[in-house]
């Protein structure tokens, strides 16, 4: 059976989709070029953003479509018509039930991330002959085995390693809690015997990922002291990180950034929000004046340190005075990087009870805004 994986979103995304990549071919599954050329289209999907949302719902509609073509033409001929193609979705919007509704008669399995290393099993239930749609994802499970598969990493020099998934922080825009579940960390000698085979393979960067990756926690092992143990180990390796969450960027963290040459001072800090009232509505538990005060110390003991962040502009609530609030922020760090997005509600999540109070025009306004500043 041939198959071929659409990935949408984020870094932790496509480093699935490459433990997914090795599953597959060591249980007898090959590459296909094309997707009009699979057996099994799956599609890992990212419901952070509306637009990736969108952008899953177009993909399935297409290769949906040329299957009704496909059938179309064979009953024509004379010949018997059979699905030609399985599509299965896993990811952040598998765990939506309104999603699932909405491509219940399209899509043949959706399937929790965690729990793909079942999906031969699952998929041999398909009847090919008609949707049989169905949701599988084990209630109440942690279990993140799955990244113990070796990945099929997509380049030869720079690898994504993910060290812990999950989020405690409930956000009130943000459904990664309810798609990933609780935090969970690797534990400490699995990280390190992946990247030992990446320095034998001379790899020159790795980033080390997770939704809150500076959360990072087995046994006495926190994200500080994993990062100085492998920075140390393997001098030979750049170890870049992401995401980090504010309230989590400590002082030891800085230590061992400042103290290792191999850690790069480009540094991934989100803000969300300038405005301490817009960060309380988004249970952000910092201020502005804490986050700016984590820029300063970073600096003083980092004076090359670069900074990159993403923002909400039209968040609920977010009047012209909280927004400048944000404009003052960026005018005074100067970010070397800005993912500046304009606020859509995401089903599922605490914001999209609030009323989406600021217009689009204005939301495009308020990104422009921003984006002359870091862009000048």
């Amino acid at each position: 059976m041939k198959y071929f994986i659409k990935t949408f979103g984020c870094q932790m995304n496509f480093s699935d989709s490459e433990r997914m990549k090795t599953f597959f071919e060591t249980n007898n599954f090959t590459p296909a070029d094309k997707i009009d050329q699979a057996d099994l289209v799956i599609f890992n999907t990212c419901g952070v953003r509306l637009i990736s949302e969108h952008k899953v719902y177009g993909h399935v509609h297409n290769v949906f479509k040329k299957q009704g073509e496909f059938q179309r033409k064979r009953k024509y001929l004379g010949i018997d018509s059979q699905r030609k193609q399985i599509i299965v979705v896993t990811g952040c919007l598998a765990h939506r039930e309104e999603f699932r509704k909405r491509l219940k008669n399209k899509v043949d399995l959706f399937i929790a991330i965690k729990d793909f290393p079942k999906i031969s099993e699952l998929i041999s239930k398909i009847d090919k002959t008609k949707s049989t749609n169905f949701y599988h994802s084990l209630k109440n499970s942690r279990k993140n085995s799955y990244l113990r598969i070796e990945p099929k990493y997509e380049k030869t020099d720079f690898a994504l390693v993910p060290i812990m998934t999950g989020c405690n922080n409930f956000c009130t825009y943000c459904i990664v809690p309810y798609a990933r579940g609780p935090e969970w960390s690797r534990p400490f000698k699995e990280i390190e015997a992946e990247i030992q085979k990446l320095a034998e393979k001379k790899y020159k960067t790795v980033l080390l990922l997770g939704q809150n990756v500076n959360s990072y926690q087995n046994g006495k092992t926190t994200f500080p002291k994993l990062l100085k143990t492998l920075a140390q180990k393997f001098p030979q390796i750049k170890f870049k990180f992401l995401t980090s969450h504010p309230k989590d960027y400590s002082d030891e963290l800085i230590n061992v950034i400042a103290q290792n040459e191999n850690i790069p001072n480009e540094i991934h800090l989100p803000i969300q929000a300038g405005s301490d009232k817009i960060l309380k509505a988004m249970n952000r538990p910092y201020t502005q004046k804490y986050y700016l005060n984590l820029i300063k110390k970073t600096r003083e003991k980092i004076p090359t340190a670069k900074f990159s962040t993403d923002v909400i502009v039209g968040f609920p609530g977010e009047t012209e005075k909280d927004f400048q609030e944000t404009v003052k922020v960026f005018k005074e760090i100067g970010y070397s990087e800005a993912f500046i997005n304009k606020y859509s509600p995401r089903p599922g999540t605490a914001s999209f009870k609030l009323k989406d109070s600021i217009s689009l025009n204005e939301k495009k306004r308020r990104e422009q805004i921003l984006k002359n500043i870091f862009e000048n």
